[in-house]
């Protein structure tokens, strides 16, 4: 994400953004709330009784306009968010307008910004200057290439091997074959590429990859995993690889957050879940950790009564970490409620 102007006093004010990945707009999902004015450059038609009469075709006009958001959607498979409101500025004022915010846009938010929100827009912004990470998770016979997002991991293809009439060795050259296409298509954006797996079937396809493509295997890294797919991806995390490349990673650190969390939980430890039982230690002044769904943090804003309560977990020297429901971790989330604590002590 690329900020392009910050005009605040305090928290009240403009911030003018361009996102420029996938990975921002799902960000501005959760930046962007109801009531919030958003200024973009958009195509309309002009809404006239002239108009209404004509028969042919009207063409649409570029302008600028300001709308007041009633509505946002995330559509991560049409890569845009499409952002709907009341036009307050501009042509057709007291007209209903949606923008289609695709990578690339510039747009201006103005609004109250909340603490958090401003943390997001930071940390995009510092995400979009480090590596770009994709994992290969690989074992005899199948593999798996997953994107990293912000989001999560989204798989981007399955590889599995051939059961043809050939013999052993050709038949696996043509299976690594495969995935060096794949991966290379998939890695193109990216600066570097995490090999993982159970066995010596990684170490096999590192040889095979180094002598295919030298200069790319260079911005290889391997890790041992006991499986693939979504868990080998999951493992990959844990171990740290991705951290590694990526300084401080978001999902990876949602993964050890929710780790600690259910381990708590099992030996009825430091925690509380579900917004009663975090209420209640923040009352004893004992959150050290809270960890709440971006859903979760979404509805609650929508009902206006979210805000103070985070506020006083910052003002007890809590830190706060919002989870994303795409990845596992925040699903998990979801399931205890939306909403947990790992506490300074038992309460």
């Amino acid at each position: 994400m690329r900020v392009v102007k910050r005009n605040l006093k305090g928290r009240e004010g403009e911030i003018k953004i361009v996102p420029e990945t996938l990975d921002d707009l799902w960000h501005l999902k959760y930046i962007i709330e109801k009531g919030d004015l958003i200024f973009a450059l958009t195509k309309r038609k002009a809404d006239t009784s002239a108009d209404k009469l004509r028969p042919e075709k009207v063409e649409k006009k570029t302008v600028r306009l300001g709308i007041r958001v009633e509505e946002i959607e995330f559509h991560k498979f049409s890569n845009r968010l499409r952002i709907h409101g009341l036009i307050e500025q501009g042509m057709d004022a007291g007209h209903y307008h949606t923008f289609n915010v695709e990578e690339g846009v510039d747009l201006s938010i103005i609004k109250n910004w909340k603490k958090d929100q401003i943390e997001r827009i930071d940390e995009a912004e510092a995400s979009s200057k480090r590596p770009k990470v994709v994992i290969l998770a690989i074992e005899e016979g199948d593999a798996d290439i997953g994107l990293v997002r912000h989001y999560g991991i989204e798989l981007y293809s399955h590889i599995s091997q051939s059961s043809g009439k050939r013999s052993e060795g050709t038949l696996r050259e043509v299976f690594f074959h495969e995935i060096i296409d794949q991966l290379l298509h998939a890695a193109s954006e990216s600066e570097a590429v995490v090999v993982a797996g159970p066995g010596f079937i990684k170490d096999d396809f590192m040889k095979y990859l180094k002598y295919k493509e030298a200069e790319f295997s260079s911005r290889v890294v391997t890790e041992d995993t006991s499986s693939i797919g979504i868990s080998g991806f999951q493992e990959v995390l844990k171990r740290g690889a991705v951290d590694r490349i990526m300084e401080e990673s978001r999902i990876a650190r949602e993964s050890r957050l929710m780790d600690d969390l259910l381990k708590e939980i099992s030996m009825d430890g430091k925690f509380a879940y579900g917004l009663d039982e975090v209420k209640l230690a923040l009352d004893y002044g004992s959150i050290d950790t809270l960890l709440v769904a971006d859903e979760m943090l979404r509805m609650e804003r929508e009902k206006g009564d979210i805000d103070s309560f985070l506020q006083a977990v910052e003002h007890s020297q809590g830190k706060i970490v919002v989870f994303s429901t795409i990845f596992e971790p925040g699903q998990k989330l979801l399931a205890l409620g939306g909403i947990a604590a790992l506490l300074r002590f038992k309460i």
